[in-house]
């Protein structure tokens, strides 16, 4: 019972220092940081702090991440660079909650995607979470009252879902003994290299300014949001997730990290002042229940599906390493 309560803790923890990276990076952006720098500088350093917990847990399993470095490469671009920048890039146009519900509504595109592509037909609790979720996000963008959504903001959040939905599809096809801290730190490094190579070639734009920056009202060093970022949204948020996916399963560790939607939200509010409206707050609860739906669906035993060769399943309950 008592670790079953840590894992729980753990996991609400982990949620919420995930949940805390829309603010930071928010306050680096505003400040002239580019979406791209501050991912890089975040999954660098962070990369690096989980280097010797990743090092000790491959222990004699150095076959398997040799095995898994094509794996790694392309989940570091994809699912930690990719998705990263993507979502960055929304919360420069965008209000943090909201674009990170459309970084959630990745997990429908998993639902279609396993439909359209090998036929593993949804059942009635995901078509109920995944249409709850469609009205949901109706509502987040206002679409009926004519609110001023930007455009831009809209599609890098729709990028950073697409972005969510490849890491849930990746993950499926990593080797299952590669450690997760091994996972994480090798995306986060190939991510970071990546990032630099092509802002150091003028193909993404890499700046960033070393004054002040506007967070939580007040006036602080630039180095506070980079720390934010790098020691309490990345790597302290992924040994905390990591630890309770242990605990807990990663099942039910995946289920409670929902919970980031709402602390980003709070967050956001507090540090950024950016307060939903009564139709926002509605919409993202729907959006929250839908996804909610979808998940515990997944954690029903399986029906009858039909077989897909040569190729896992994706669960829609692994752990999101963000």
């Amino acid at each position: 019972m008592r670790s079953s309560a840590a894992g729980l803790g753990l996991a609400v923890l982990s949620a919420a220092t995930f949940g805390t990276s829309g603010a930071f990076a928010k306050s680096l952006i505003d400040a002239g940081w580019s979406a791209e720098s501050a991912v890089a500088t975040r999954v660098g350093i962070a990369a690096v702090l989980l280097a010797v917990p990743a090092l000790l847990a491959l222990r004699g399993r150095w076959a398997v991440f040799r095995r898994s470095l094509g794996s790694i490469g392309v989940f570091g671009l994809l699912a930690v660079a990719g998705t990263q920048v993507a979502y960055f890039n929304a919360v420069q146009y965008l209000p943090v909650g909201v674009a990170l519900l459309l970084e959630y509504s990745g997990i429908i595109l998993v639902v279609l995607w396993m439909w359209l592509v090998h036929g593993q037909r949804p059942r009635r609790l995901t078509l109920a979470g995944a249409a709850a979720a469609l009205v949901g996000l109706v509502f987040v963008l206002n679409l009926a009252g004519g609110a001023a959504i930007n455009p831009v903001g809209l599609l890098w959040g729709m990028a950073a879902a697409v972005g969510l939905a490849a890491y849930f599809v990746l993950s499926a096809r990593v080797n299952p003994e590669l450690p997760s801290t091994a996972l994480a730190c090798g995306g986060m490094a190939f991510g970071a290299v990546i990032l630099g190579t092509f802002g150091l070639f003028g193909v993404l734009p890499m700046h960033a300014t070393f004054g002040e920056v506007s967070f939580g009202g007040h006036r602080t060093s630039w180095l506070v949001p980079i720390i934010g970022l790098s020691f309490v949204a990345a790597a302290f948020a992924y040994v905390a997730g990591i630890g309770a996916a242990r605990i807990l399963g990663a099942s039910l560790a995946s289920f409670v990290g929902l919970t980031e939607v709402l602390f980003a939200v709070l967050i956001a509010w507090v540090a950024l002042g950016q307060l939903p409206t009564a139709m926002q707050a509605i919409g993202g609860t729907l959006m929250v229940a839908g996804i909610a739906l979808v998940r515990l669906d997944a954690l029903r035993s399986p029906e009858s599906a039909p077989a897909v060769a040569d190729e896992p399943v994706p669960t829609l309950a692994t752990t999101w390493v963000k």
